[in-house]
């Protein structure tokens, strides 16, 4: 099984060490609220409402007297499981469409492309809308509607990276010695498209970020008492004037978790294709 090499560059980007950094601390600060949080992010003590940064309550309290660093630390976590878990399904569904296209080709391959250019008309947050009024908001309805929204951005990266493997001599022999496409497609295809996808992969890690925060703001994802950085803002929206902190914690999270994966992904496609880089020069 041949494969295309990738050649690191002896100095790394900036884009990728700065954001490889940025998503170290947002995936440390998620995977810590596993066994650790400086209180119960769930416990309300209203005597303590509006409590301000002290040596108790590093980053202050709410207006429910619940503690803000608890609360964002297992806001990332959730945030994190939503979009692993959602990039996944989406990734796997959609690289495998993607696949099938390019291996079939002719009519499958042209209906496989036509139900994605109709995915792309289909925002998330009407999707998540429709479930949501069937089952009701939770985070299983936020995986649902950020992963599907996944499926056809996958599947147009996969076709178009296994169009081009198509071509090369190794996938020629492999066809001369009698092997199917199906096998082809998962012995040769696939691991040569293993660099775009998860360059794509870790983009869309970004933008399922972003999309579970509008729809925890909006009460479609996380429920009470499970914190969101999304529903976070949108509690906080009403008391702007009065304390904006508990506006301006939740924005920065989502800021540096969102530019972390981009950044990253951002450096990983340099990497992984040395002609954009020197466009980008």
């Amino acid at each position: 099984m041949a494969r295309l090499v990738v050649r690191w560059p002896a100095r790394l980007p900036v884009n990728l060490m700065i954001g490889a950094l940025l998503v170290a601390l947002v995936v440390g600060v998620a995977a810590l609220s596993l066994i650790w949080t400086p209180h119960d992010h769930a416990a309300m003590t209203i005597r303590n409402r509006f409590q301000p940064a002290d040596g108790v309550y590093w980053l202050g309290t709410d207006q429910l007297g619940r503690d803000i660093v608890s609360q964002l630390m297992v806001a990332a976590r959730n945030s994190m499981t939503v979009a692993l878990v959602a990039v996944l399904i989406g990734g796997s569904i959609g690289v495998a469409l993607g696949l099938l296209a390019s291996a079939l080709g002719g009519w499958v391959e042209d209906l496989i492309m036509r139900v994605a250019d109709i995915g792309f008309a289909f925002p998330a947050l009407l999707f998540a809308i429709m479930l949501s009024a069937v089952f009701g908001p939770s985070l299983t309805i936020a995986v649902a509607a950020i992963a599907f929204i996944n499926i056809p951005v996958f599947a147009r990266v996969a076709r178009a990276s296994a169009n081009q493997v198509w071509t090369r001599d190794f996938v020629a022999a492999a066809r001369a010695a009698g092997h199917g496409r199906f096998a082809i497609s998962r012995d040769h295809i696939l691991p040569n498209i293993a660099a775009p996808v998860i360059v794509q992969g870790t983009i869309e890690f970004a933008v399922a970020i972003l999309a579970e925060a509008a729809l925890s703001y909006l009460g479609l994802g996380a429920q009470p008492p499970s914190p969101s950085w999304g529903r976070m803002l949108s509690e906080a929206q009403t008391l702007m004037f009065m304390a904006p902190h508990l506006a301006i914690y939740p924005g920065l999270c989502i800021v540096i978790a969102v530019l972390g994966f981009s950044l990253l992904g951002d450096g990983l496609r340099d990497i992984t294709d040395p002609r954009l880089k020197r466009r980008r020069a």
